[in-house]
């Protein structure tokens, strides 16, 4: 598996960027919303924005993940973040995550449409298995991965702890390649039907 290159994806509906610094102005006022980081290892509202976008972009530069920002095509606006994240070649195996949009981009087009571009190429690379996991109690995320298609494998109690200091269990999800091609028509059904 390779995602060594940083390419910029994209569909009729977003495009993804890789992160760079002229994306902290665009993306801060999107992050400044309390409840986006409520069930989260770290913060990104107000001062904790700084940070948070130093973190990103510096695990970007330095290949241990690929963060991009999400550009919604259609309402010509960045949206949010995601990224590909424990990359790990030997096992063909990568993690989608850090994914957030702001309040008007949430249960729109726009989170499916990113999740296609980066199936699709966490696939083509040579992934055998693409993981997401959240908070055991953040269900319209988990509703978001079942609606994908994701299977759901279980939870890992007391996996880690929240910027609150509370102990987080978390819920992992898996699509394998074989399962793709089911996932990828059914992510193309849905986009099909929003489209404007």
């Amino acid at each position: 598996m390779d995602l060594s290159e940083q390419k910029l994806l994209e569909n009729d509906f977003v495009r993804l960027e890789p992160l760079r610094d002229r994306h902290r102005g665009v993306l801060r006022p999107l992050a400044d919303e309390a409840e986006l980081w409520a069930l989260t290892s770290v913060r990104a509202d107000g001062v904790h924005f700084d940070p948070w976008f130093y973190t990103m972009h510096a695990a970007t530069r330095l290949d241990r993940q690929i963060s991009y920002a999400v550009f919604d095509k259609l309402s010509g606006r960045y949206g949010g973040h995601t990224a590909f994240l424990s990359i790990v070649p030997e096992h063909q195996r990568v993690e989608i995550g850090w994914t957030w949009y702001g309040a008007e981009f949430r249960g729109t087009h726009v989170n499916p449409a990113a999740k296609r571009l980066m199936l699709e190429r966490a696939f083509e690379a040579g992934a055998e298995r693409v993981e997401l996991k959240t908070h055991g109690r953040n269900e319209r995320s988990q509703r978001a991965m079942e609606k994908l298609g994701a299977v759901r494998e279980g939870v890992l109690r007391s996996q880690m702890n929240t910027w609150t200091a509370e102990r987080r269990d978390t819920v992992y999800y898996s699509v394998l390649k074989e399962e793709w091609p089911d996932v990828r028509a059914g992510l193309d059904r849905r986009l099909t039907a929003m489209k404007p």
